[in-house]
Parts: C-alpha cells; sequence; structure tokens
C-alpha cells in the first residue's frame, strides 16, 4: 500500500490529530500476510477525557444548528466520501483482509447512510402540538441527548463507525468513537478526508484497547450515552460499566442466524443466495446465514446445491484480483479462534461436506467450508464462529423447525424459505429475531432498521429509528388559563 494512503498517526481531537499522552502505539497487521503495514496509538484515559471536553465545548454550536444546516453538513460529507471512495475502500481491504469487492460495498453504504440521514432529520414527525387538557397547550420538543460515545468492531471498521456517527450528527450530537485496536485506519481516514467539513469537537476519535479507552468512555460521567457493536460479552461489560452513571446504552451484538428451508423451497436458488449470505466477508458478518435448517426430505439436494455454489468462491489476498470473493482472516487469533471450532466439530464426529482445513501458509485463510449432517445441539450450531462456515441440520416439520431456529440465545437475524404464502407470512411471527427474511438473506436498507433481541442486545442502527434512539424527547405544557 502506498504510505500516502495511510490515514495520519494520532488521535484526531477537537478538530487536529494529536499524539497522545501514553507514548506508546501498536503495529496494524495486514492479515493477508502477516506482516505491520502501519502503526496506530495506544489511547489513555487522559486522551478520551480531552475528547469528551472538546465534544462538550462543542455540543452547544453543533445542537442549535437547524437540521437544514446539519444536512447539508452530511450531504458534504458523503460527497467527500465518494471523491476518496477506492482510497479508502483499498486502505480497508488493506487492514481488514476483505477482498476489495466488500470494502467497496462498505463504502457505497457509508455514502449512502449519510445520505440517508442528511434527509431523514429534516422530516422527523411527533405528535401534535394541541390541548390534551383544557386550557393547556402541549408541545413535543425533540432534542439531541449531548454527547455520544462509540465503540465499533473490527470486522465492519467504516460502515459500523458511520452507522452511528450519521445518526449521532444527524440528531444534533456530538460524538468520542473508539475504532477497534486492529483496525482504526478507515476511521481515522475518514475525519482526515472530512475535517474541514465539521467544527472543531464535534467529532473525535481515540484509538486504543477496549479495557482502557472503551471502559473511559463507558464510566465518563459526561458522557450521556455510550453506543457499542460487538461481542456479547463486551456489551454486558460496557453495559455493566455504564450503569454506574445511569448513562444510555445502546448494543448491537451478536448473531446466529437460522436460516430455515422447506422441502417446496427453490433449492437451487437458496443456495446461490446462500453464497453470499453465507460466506460474505469470509463470514465475519453478525448476520450471515450461517446455521441452515432444512427439511429432512431435501436435506441432501440441498446440501449438495450449496456446496456446489461454495466451491466456486475465490479465496486470494485482496491485492490479487478483482475476483477474489474470500480474504483472509482479520486477525492470528481470530484465524486460531475459528480453526478450534472446526477441531472441535470434527471430534463431535460432524461430517465436513467441504472445505474444513485452515491454510498453515502466510496469512489467516480458512477456506468456505460446510459441515453437513449436523446433530442437534453440537457446538457449531450454538456459537457464533464468525468465519466461512455453514453449518446444515435436518428438522422433520414446521414445529420443530421453529423451535430449534428459537433455541438459541441470539435473536439477530433469521430467514425462512418457502414457496407456501401462508408460511411466507405466518413464520416470522413466531420466529424470535429483530429481522426476518423471506426467501432471501442479508439484504439491507437505510430506511429499515437493523437491531436484535434477546442477547444480540437493543437499540437500532439504520432508518429513523435510530434518530430516535440518540435523541430525547421533552413534554413542553403551556397553560393558557387567565
Amino acid at each position: 500500500m502506498d504510505p500516502g494512503d495511510l490515514p495520519p498517526f494520532g488521535h484526531f481531537i477537537d478538530g487536529t490529530f494529536r499524539p497522545g499522552s501514553s507514548g506508546h502505539a501498536r503495529d496494524i497487521i495486514n492479515p493477508s500476510d502477516g506482516e505491520p503495514f502501519a502503526r496506530a496509538v495506544e489511547g489513555t484515559a487522559e486522551d478520551v477525557n480531552l475528547a469528551v471536553t472538546a465534544a462538550l465545548a462543542a455540543k452547544r454550536s453543533w445542537s442549535a444548528k437547524t437540521p437544514k444546516e446539519r444536512s447539508e453538513v452530511l450531504h458534504r460529507i458523503a460527497d467527500r466520501v465518494e471523491e476518496h471512495a477506492e482510497r479508502i475502500a483499498r486502505l480497508e481491504s488493506a487492514n481488514t483482509g476483505k477482498p476489495l469487492l466488500v470494502s467497496r460495498d462498505d463504502v457505497e453504504q457509508v455514502v449512502d447512510a449519510f445520505r440517508f440521514m442528511a434527509g431523514a432529520t429534516r422530516a422527523l414527525t411527533q405528535a401534535p402540538a394541541g390541548e390534551y387538557v383544557d386550557q393547556h397547550l402541549s408541545v413535543m420538543v425533540r432534542e439531541p441527548l449531548g454527547v455520544i460515545g462509540v465503540i465499533t468492531p473490527w470486522n465492519y471498521p467504516l460502515l459500523m463507525a458511520v452507522w452511528k456517527i450519521a445518526p449521532i450528527l444527524a440528531a444534533g450530537n456530538t460524538c468520542v468513537l473508539k475504532p477497534s485496536e486492529q483496525t482504526p485506519l478507515t476511521t481515522l481516514k475518514l475525519v482526515e478526508c472530512c475535517a474541514d467539513l465539521l467544527p472543531d469537537g464535534v467529532l473525535n476519535i481515540v484509538t486504543g484497547d477496549g479495557p482502557v479507552v472503551g471502559q473511559r468512555l463507558a464510566d465518563h460521567p459526561r458522557i450521556d450515552m455510550v453506543a457499542l457493536t460487538g461481542s456479547v460479552a463486551a456489551g454486558r461489560a460496557i453495559a455493566r460499566t455504564a450503569a454506574t452513571t445511569l448513562k444510555r446504552v445502546h448494543l448491537e451484538l451478536g448473531g446466529k442466524a437460522p436460516v430455515l428451508v422447506f422441502p417446496d423451497a427453490d433449492l437451487a436458488g437458496a443456495a446461490a443466495a446462500l453464497r453470499t449470505a453465507g460466506f460474505w466477508n469470509s463470514g465475519q458478518e453478525c448476520g450471515a446465514a450461517c446455521r441452515v435448517l432444512v427439511h429432512e426430505s431435501v436435506a441432501a439436494d440441498f446440501t449438495a446445491h450449496l456446496v456446489r455454489e461454495a466451491a466456486t468462491l475465490v479465496v486470494g489476498d485482496p491485492g490479487a484480483g478483482e475476483d477474489v470473493e474470500i480474504g483472509p482472516l482479520v486477525s492470528r487469533a481470530h484465524f486460531e479462534r475459528v480453526s478450534r471450532h472446526l477441531e472441535n466439530a470434527r471430534a463431535e464426529g460432524v461430517s465436513t461436506a467441504l472445505g474444513g482445513t485452515p491454510d498453515d501458509g502466510r496469512g489467516y485463510f480458512v477456506p468456505p467450508t460446510v459441515l453437513a449432517d449436523v446433530p442437534q445441539g453440537a457446538e457449531c450450531t450454538r456459537e457464533e464462529i464468525f468465519g466461512p462456515v455453514v453449518t446444515v441440520e435436518t428438522f422433520a416439520d414446521e414445529e420443530e423447525a421453529v423451535s430449534r431456529a428459537n433455541d438459541t440465545p441470539y435473536g439477530l437475524s433469521a430467514s425462512v424459505w418457502t414457496d407456501d404464502a401462508r408460511r411466507g407470512l405466518t413464520l416470522p411471527g413466531r420466529l424470535d429475531f429483530g429481522t426476518v427474511w423471506v426467501n432471501n438473506h442479508l439484504v439491507l436498507a437505510s430506511e429499515l432498521p437493523w437491531s436484535g433481541f434477546k442477547s444480540s442486545g437493543y437499540g437500532r442502527d439504520l432508518s429513523v429509528y435510530a434518530l430516535d434512539d440518540f435523541s430525547r424527547t421533552k413534554h413542553v405544557m403551556h397553560h393558557r388559563g387567565g
């Protein structure tokens, strides 16, 4: 990668890049070869305090701007991201191992998220003013929350940051964000590209480890909400810490999406769709179609279709060509974790229909893997593997399919595959997941919310519901009597 494409070294606080107070930095690793290619500052609680001070100083003037004024800023940011789209996508691929087709899609969604929130903030609705009590006029006012702390993950570093940044700024808040310590580069690149478009202090980035920087965001008394996209364990830790100051919490956590395939489904079409939905971003996707439950009468046919589809996926270094569809996993630690899951599946007697053997060469590559004839309760059906691994189980009837699908602590997403109109209409209501697709999977739109139930967290990303989450309502009642 051209060193000129890297962001400046340091935190981004109060409109400028700063080296921070620790004097320490960590290597950023290219997962395609395991070699360092950049460095990022190890942040401290003191760095977070400085960023919060800057966000507090900026919040009054930013919140006072009209929706139109904030909208225009977000549109200008979207324009700037479009100008630098290819450079940002290539940086994302270098840092995460994503194929360029995935990184480019991420950047396109980033632009769309900014444009959607720019429009949505100008068109919010609420209860009309009126006399709900005699001689008293009631008015509902929507206000920003204030300063919001954000913690983002390594699998979609730029996109998940913008899913938070866009509605937070659109609603009139200021922000202090900690990117994953493994993948901070595109978040820093975003603020470098757009620094002149935002008032100083409105958006601040502090890099570093979760137990230091993330902990301080969660316990800082002047932060009004902390929003996390991450693991269930991280969500629990953040919620516990945030409770000490009674700040609001917004959590988008893990998933283990069940895919219910019925005998009347288009089996070939379902398998073709899962080629993308199961293996997109090397399966490092909380909504991935990773757990197939297929009717026992068509299990063999469906598995054969799925294996044929997955076998055509092109694995390689993102820089090897435009046709690469599966890149390396993000880190050595995650590669070893996924490898252990595959070893455990073999130990449980699970059949490997495709792949299953991680590459022991340079980089962190795991081939597309299909585990078939998986027994009920096997570890690979319960744990979030978060790699290019799809498991296939069977069921005997609809009741069993629904029961098995819901028998998970996760509740983020699921899909139903059927040509039966009744089943397609009724089953989503019986599935305990925040998003349920019928005859598709992993299709998202900025207009529609993305949120989970149960251990997958609470709070909405995307859509006008995200603007609701990042704002508060105030009732003002005027006495009109003499």
